[in-house]
């Protein structure tokens, strides 16, 4: 296209400008989601109180947050920091119902396995409960993160530089390209980011591979006897397997996945 060509380096800096503005909400959303979720989960009063209250900040419609908040926090209309603070409260409205339902879904057992190997509260939530709790952890902060990158390009109607002032200046100006440039640049941004959190995930879920192999080298001990019939010791061993599967889950964990 010859709009991009000649505006190209325009394009780049308005990429970076709404990278900030959708990364740096979804990292502050979720250093206050996490505390938050944590004392939700299994709370029969925290959490209706924290999930309700949460979700209905996303009933508030993003422009009207734009148009409000230089009110209460003394900015100007088109300063970043309305929609770092706006789109921030959106990505607390979506992470602490799915952070909640990350640590509800974390094996009781295995946290009472890790209490009697003699974890304390603050060591058993960064070393077991946290990284247990990634997989649906992950699956919330991707849908936060492509929500933010679509909801940053509502600024540009106020005036705020972002992916979307292509949009509103190819509309005053009826110029198809330029609005076809905004479109393709949020569209790659979003799957990067979306491909890059996913790829994050894998790394820190290096775990769950671990276990697998555990599992499967274990199954195939158990075919090798083969001789049709579970003897009493082969059932003591099994037991005996059973009751150490949380002790083995925790010491993959902290293992980082260093068998796989």
């Amino acid at each position: 296209m010859n709009w991009l060509s000649n505006n190209w380096s325009m394009v780049f800096e308005l990429t970076g400008t709404h990278l900030l503005q959708s990364v740096l909400p979804v990292v502050v959303g979720l250093l206050i989601s996490v505390p938050l979720a944590r004392l939700a989960a299994g709370s029969t009063w925290l959490r209706p109180l924290f999930v309700t209250g949460s979700s209905l900040l996303y009933t508030i419609p993003s422009l009207t947050l734009f148009v409000v908040l230089p009110l209460i926090l003394g900015t100007q209309m088109t300063s970043l920091i309305n929609v770092i603070v706006a789109l921030t409260l959106y990505v607390i409205a979506i992470l602490v119902r799915s952070c909640v339902d990350a640590f509800e879904a974390v094996d009781k057992d295995i946290l009472q396995a890790a209490t009697a190997m003699g974890y304390k509260p603050v060591r058993r939530f960064f070393g077991v409960e946290l990284p247990l709790a990634v997989p649906v952890l992950i699956a919330g902060l991707r849908v936060a993160t492509v929500s933010n990158i679509s909801m940053v390009s509502v600024g540009a109607v106020i005036g705020i530089q972002s992916l979307g002032t292509l949009f509103t200046d190819g509309l005053r100006r009826s110029i198809m390209s330029e609005i076809l440039v905004g479109i393709v640049a949020t569209v790659i941004l979003a799957v990067v980011l979306d491909q890059l959190l996913r790829l994050i995930g894998h790394v820190l879920t290096r775990w769950r591979r671990a276990g697998q192999v555990s599992t499967g080298n274990g199954g195939r001990k158990g075919r090798g006897g083969g001789t049709g019939k579970r003897s009493l010791t082969g059932h003591d061993n099994e037991t005996r397997d059973e009751d150490s599967q949380h002790a083995r889950s925790i010491a993959a964990v902290e293992s980082g996945g260093a068998k796989a």
